[in-house]
């Protein structure tokens, strides 16, 4: 006997489920969107329950309702013959959907088809079926179409993504189906991945699918009902035999050499639900799910140095508002360290927005338009690349004629780079200073970072002729130009002026125009159009890879954070937790953006938009290593009080202090050039002057450019 089913899956399954049902012996397929029209034998309508990895249900058609009326489908389900296919006595349920664009009150035609077919069993066999919602004797569907009603018999018994593996939640887990068309447009399994990692694993869903397909495991052989089982027509003899025969090829799977499977997750509850699901799928053995954060990624160990695997993720979409630029930081973290630990692997990457995918930098192959649920998403398959070369960036000086005038700036140009270049070699330095106003004709700053220079032009003096003073920067840019070997657009420029209040934090520009670089292990963004200041202070670059070295294991408190680079070297130095406290919306997002660009987790790292004393005042934690950075003088808008560093640092440390654990360190520092710790104010703590050790070899020119202090409880 020949059935008629309609085979529902996501949108955008459609060619894959086609294929797959093929697979399994079905042939004259008719393709609609989210759903295969096919004619099936029995057995055939089993295995697709059984083996289909993409459909979300099997529906059996019983008739059509030409009308779209409640009334139409009533008098129609009346007449319908009900005892050909349940027992009157039985148990019925009844969900209602309806088509794209199709108003209708799908509880209310539910009710009307129930009144129908308990009519219809009372004035028949004068009895009448019962409702039970969770696992009725036989699943009824009504699909409303805009001049129709088809009603069917869900054979599934309920949507097939549920696999009965899943004893552990997550939030917004993936689908199950998703995750299976995934894996199978990647060509899993496949002889030559030998692995599949996921590094945000979330409850384990990429794994259990990859590990079932290799094992050659059912995806419904755990499910122990099906809408089937109170259908009349049903062959319980032959359904067991369908299934002892997937219980027999499960077996002989796990008994194969498999592939290895690998979770890792920021989250302990997430890598728990991995575990937990994993071992109810059966294939415990085989996933390996261990707490870890992106930036620790590593190629597993266990891997041949040839060996290729499968990078598959589903990263968090960031779909909050304000969050956007983050989740693309994400993404850029994603390419960047899976180039580095996993070149030559193939990847399957979801994303919510198009933009997020191309941030992954990877050799794209394929992008497929998918839903999971109701939002829809990208899948990116493509190759990794290897990470290009770490090398710090060399400046090549160009072959030109320089006026007369600008022979001795680019002299010592020349010479501070050339020293600089060597110093930043060695040390594998990527953004470092050049030159400091070393020639008082020439009063600007050059900094590098990585391949571009960012120039700051000091105000000249009133009692400088403004066009001479013009005149000669110009001839300082060609210099530069000349010595460096760059074009126009690799060099920023910008005129600094004495500051007053908030004016140092002042948007000069809107060109949105952020830059990667790196410090140490970090990599860092830097805006060299929009700011008077970077992003990145470069004199506190010590100071930060001490942070760095000292972080491990501790609780780190960033004040006056700006963008929160000392934040992003405490953690990935192997700090417990961070706090990054800074008054300006602007400069936390730029922080969260930065902790994200390292495939930093927020679970372990806080943001807080407060006024630094303010918050300290409420502060009830206790943290193990401090830094303070104060500005030398704010007068923000969004707090009445006024901040001068000279009046109030005393009373900032002490509060500082009293938020330090009694073993703890405090670095205190700042750029005032008059200013002058008061020791006998602070006299009950230990407090010993570092700043020769804070200065990097590129300030060493000018080794007063900020002072820092290492303060401490006295010991008991």
């Amino acid at each position: 006997m020949t059935f008629q089913l309609v085979v529902t899956c996501a949108d955008g399954l459609e060619a894959a489920l086609q294929q797959e049902l093929a697979g399994l012996g079905l042939g004259n397929i008719k393709r609609e969107r989210g759903a295969l029209l096919v004619s099936a034998s029995l057995e055939q309508a089993y295995r697709v329950c059984l083996w289909s990895r993409l459909a979300s249900r099997v529906l059996l058609s019983l008739f059509t309702v030409q009308g779209n009326t409640p009334e139409a489908l009533y008098e129609r389900a009346l007449r319908f013959n009900w005892g050909d296919i349940l027992d009157p006595r039985g148990t019925i349920a009844v969900h209602a959907t309806a088509a794209r664009g199709v108003k209708t009150h799908t509880q209310y035609i539910s009710l009307k088809l129930k009144d129908a077919i308990v009519d219809h069993c009372r004035e028949q066999h004068g009895v009448r079926p019962s409702i039970d919602t969770e696992y009725p004797d036989l699943p009824l569907q009504i699909h409303a179409g805009a001049d129709t009603f088809q009603v069917s018999v869900d054979l599934s018994g309920g949507s097939l993504h549920r696999r009965g593996y899943r004893v552990s939640m997550t939030e917004a887990p993936l689908k199950e189906t998703l995750a299976a068309a995934l894996l199978l447009q990647t060509g899993w399994p496949s002889p030559e991945l030998t692995a599949v990692l996921d590094p945000m694993c979330g409850s384990g869903t990429f794994l259990i699918e990859a590990a079932w397909m290799a094992a050659d495991i059912a995806p419904g052989i755990l499910r122990d009902y099906y809408g089937f089982f109170g259908w009349s027509a049903h062959q319980p003899e032959l359904w067991e035999a369908i299934l002892a025969e997937a219980k027999a090829r499960r077996e002989a799977g796990l008994k194969k050499s498999l592939p290895a499977f690998y979770g890792y997750d920021a989250d302990p509850e997430a890598v728990e639900a991995t575990r937990e699901n994993a071992a109810a799928a059966g294939v415990a053995e085989l996933v390996t799910a261990a707490v870890g954060e992106l930036y620790q990624l590593e190629r597993p160990a266990a891997l041949s140095a040839s060996a290729k695997g499968l990078l598959i993720c589903n990263p968090p979409y960031g779909e909050r508002l304000g969050e956007k630029a983050t989740t693309r930081d994400l993404y850029r973290a994603l390419g960047r360290i899976s180039a580095q630990q996993l070149p030559g692997w193939q990847a399957c990457i979801l994303a919510s927005d198009i933009q997020h995918a191309d941030a992954l930098g990877f050799v794209h192959r394929a992008t497929e338009r998918l839903h999971n649920g109701a939002l829809i998403v990208y899948a990116r398959h493509a190759d990794v690349p290897a990470a290009p070369a770490a090398g710090v960036t060399r400046f090549k000086e160009v072959e030109t004629e320089l006026p007369a005038e600008a022979q001795d700036f680019a002299n010592r140009l020349r010479k501070n780079l050339k020293a600089a270049q060597k110093q930043a070699e060695a040390e594998q330095v990527y953004c470092y200073r050049v030159y400091d106003a070393d020639m008082p004709e020439f009063n600007l700053a050059v900094d590098v970072y990585e391949g571009q220079l960012h120039v700051q032009e000091y105000a000249p003096p009133k009692t400088v002729d403004p066009e001479k003073a013009e005149a000669r920067f110009r001839l300082a840019l060609l210099a530069i130009r000349h010595v460096f070997g760059l074009r126009r657009e690799n060099v920023f420029i910008k005129v600094r002026s004495r500051q007053k209040g908030k004016e140092q934090y002042e948007k000069q520009g809107s060109q949105g125009r952020f830059q990667e670089v790196r410090e140490g292990r970090a990599s860092l963004l830097v805006n060299l159009t929009d700011y008077l200041d970077t992003g990145l202070f470069l004199d506190h670059r010590p100071l930060r890879q001490r942070i760095f070295r000292e972080a491990e294991g501790k609780h780190f408190l960033n004040l006056y954070a700006y963008t929160g680079v000392a934040s992003v070297q405490a953690a990935l130095g192997g700090a417990l937790s961070t706090t990054t406290v800074d008054l300006s919306p602007t400069y936390l997002a730029w922080a969260q953006r930065n902790m994200a660009l390292n495939g930093l987790a927020e679970e372990r790292h806080h943001f807080e938009q407060a006024d630094c004393i303010n918050w300290l005042q409420e502060n009830r934690y206790e943290f193990d290593l401090i830094f303070i950075d104060p500005p030398t003088f704010s007068n923000s808008k969004r707090t009445p009080d006024v901040f001068d560093v000279q009046r109030d640092h005393v009373r900032l440390i002490q509060l500082a202090m009293a938020s330090l654990h009694k073993g703890g360190v405090l670095y205190f520092s700042n750029n005032f050039r008059k200013f002058k710790l008061d020791m006998d104010a602070l006299s009950a703590y230990s407090i010993e002057d570092i700043s020769a050790e804070t200065i990097g070899f590129d300030f060493e020119r000018n080794p007063n450019i900020h002072r820092c202090w290492k303060i401490r409880h006295p010991r008991p």
